[in-house]
């Protein structure tokens, strides 16, 4: 085995994963390996038989995630109210692959899109639920907010030129006096109370459906200890207003804890727009839908 190297580059394919599993875990050797339907964006994922999944790294930036969920999951998974991976076995660097990975216990379930979901409020009440249970999770040692999880859980300030910047490349084609407005509410709005665990993203495509119901909550590369403002942005990503408003009300969050929250939707739906040569037409206007939402809900807030 090598010590951990650069990653970029590598073609992650399921001839590799079949080769690492191999190599490394040949009780498996024998079990198939197909790509999933639906792939994250930080990691490549590949069934492992009918019970198993591999999950690689894509890029250097996300290799510190592995042995993050590695240590926590297992720790976390008993005090939550649905399902989470369980990490099975930890791969190793090698030449064939210069970085760890993991194998974890597969969860059956369809991404969740609003088609899928049978009863959305009942879904917004699991999902603050389960969010609470998370939260409320002890938290000591946990790995603070930092570059593991791009800084979610921590200050929002550290992407304030990022904002400034993607603010003033669209200029007049947002409403760019209200997203200033929300932006600098969110950075005189700063946290101060004790850490708690923060998956770091919940979005739709991290959160799973069975029978139309929230049966599972994956990808917890994103997890960290601080600020759990950020877990809320789903409010705007997959919500319409009365289930918003629903779960807002199981949130049961505080003005300010909500000035952050849309701060953080606001950040990356500025991002994705400004991004002129990375963001498909889709999640343009996925983008523009969010902030469209997030710039009504803060005029709503301050108005009460």
């Amino acid at each position: 085995m090598s010590s951990t190297g650069s990653i970029e580059g590598f073609r992650i394919d399921a001839a590799l994963v079949r080769r690492l599993v191999g190599a490394q875990f040949p009780q498996w050797a024998a079990l198939p390996v197909t790509p999933v339907a639906t792939g994250g964006w930080d990691n490549r994922t590949f069934h492992l038989g009918d019970t198993m999944n591999v999950r690689l790294p894509s890029a250097d930036r996300y290799v510190a995630q592995i042995a993050k969920e590695q240590k926590w999951l297992p720790r976390l998974g008993p005090h939550l109210p649905l399902p989470i991976p369980h990490p099975v076995a930890l791969g190793q660097s090698s030449t064939e692959f210069p970085a760890p990975w993991s194998i974890y216990s597969w969860i059956a379930g369809e991404t969740a899109t609003l088609e899928r979901i049978h009863d959305p409020q009942k879904f917004a009440r699991d999902l603050a639920d389960f969010l609470h249970a998370l939260h409320q999770a002890d938290a000591t040692g946990g790995p603070p907010a930092g570059a593991h999880n791009f800084h979610r859980g921590g200050w929002l300030g550290i992407y304030d030129s990022a904002v400034r910047d993607a603010l003033a490349v669209l200029g007049s084609t947002i409403d760019a006096h209200a997203a200033t407005n929300i932006w600098d509410a969110a950075l005189n709005a700063p946290w101060s109370g004790t850490p708690v665990w923060v998956h770091g993203d919940i979005s739709a495509g991290n959160l799973l459906v069975a029978n139309g119901q929230l049966c599972a909550v994956i990808d917890f590369g994103g997890v960290g200890v601080g600020d759990y403002a950020c877990d809320l942005v789903i409010a705007w990503t997959l919500f319409a207003a009365d289930c918003r408003k629903n779960f807002k009300s199981a949130i049961n969050a505080d003005f300010a804890c909500w000035a952050r929250a849309r701060g953080w939707a606001l950040w990356k739906a500025l991002i994705t727009l400004a991004d002129q040569n990375g963001t498909d037409a889709g999640k343009a206007d996925e983008a523009r839908r969010v902030l469209a939402a997030v710039i009504a809900d803060h005029f709503a807030a301050i108005a009460r």
